[in-house]
């Protein structure tokens, strides 16, 4: 892997990593209860964490309907290993992204590593990188961690990548949909623009999906969020 560095960049396969914003880093707490960010002294909701708590009823009995039919045993165990995946192919793509090539972390990892690439293949618009793994937080409304700032067909661009056990239909990633609007707006309040959301998945298979939020889209969505925010608070 070809890296050319200077003193506050770094090009790697064709896009650069710049230090644009001075982003700041916030502690998360996963055991007491619903995931939160300390921010500013202060325990705010995850965006993810929001997300559950307002899921429709009829999202809630279709999950609690897919348990019942494969059995709880069974459902743990498929949840776990798609966790398992997802974390080590964010792993391996943070590392791409920061110019430190690839990882095989365990033995389940050239399959992660494999759907890494898959998403990494289909990069080709993306020519510059502000940063991976950003935490972002809403005054004290919200906070959370988007994969990656970046320029992605020449806008700036909040990205998540996803892993799946199989090809997803756009109306099933609707809360995908509210993450990347969550992040834009505390992105917008925090540091700078965003004109544009991207979701990039793999299944297990190696099918790859993208699905991209343009300007207006990506409104739409943030004033979405502001209900969703307020129903969580009432």
């Amino acid at each position: 892997m070809k890296i050319i560095r200077n003193d506050s960049s770094f090009t790697v396969t064709g896009f650069k990593r710049t230090n644009k914003y001075d982003y700041v880093a916030y502690t998360r707490n996963d055991e007491d209860g619903p995931r939160t960010y300390n921010v500013n002294d202060k325990k705010i909701p995850s965006v993810t964490s929001i997300i559950a708590k307002t899921q429709s009823a009829d999202k809630k009995e279709a999950l609690d309907k897919w348990r019942e039919r494969v059995g709880y045993q069974e459902a743990a165990r498929i949840t776990s290993q798609a966790a398992l995946r997802g974390t080590e192919m964010h792993y391996v793509l943070e590392q791409y992204l920061n110019g430190q090539g690839y990882l095989n972390l365990s033995e389940q990892g050239s399959q992660p590593r494999m759907m890494a690439h898959t998403i990494i293949e289909n990069l080709n618009d993306l020519t510059e990188v502000y940063g991976t793994e950003i935490n972002l937080a809403y005054d004290d409304q919200w906070a959370g961690s988007t994969d990656l700032v970046c320029v992605y067909q020449d806008k700036p661009t909040i990205a998540d990548f996803k892993q799946s056990n199989k090809p997803k239909r756009e109306e099933w990633i609707e809360d995908y949909y509210f993450q990347i609007a969550a992040y834009s707006l505390a992105h917008k309040k925090q540091y700078g623009e965003i004109k544009q959301g991207l979701i990039l998945i793999c299944t297990k298979d190696l099918v790859f999906q993208k699905f991209v939020m343009n300007e207006s889209m990506l409104s739409e969505y943030e004033n979405k969020w502001f209900e969703r925010v307020h129903q969580y608070y009432k």
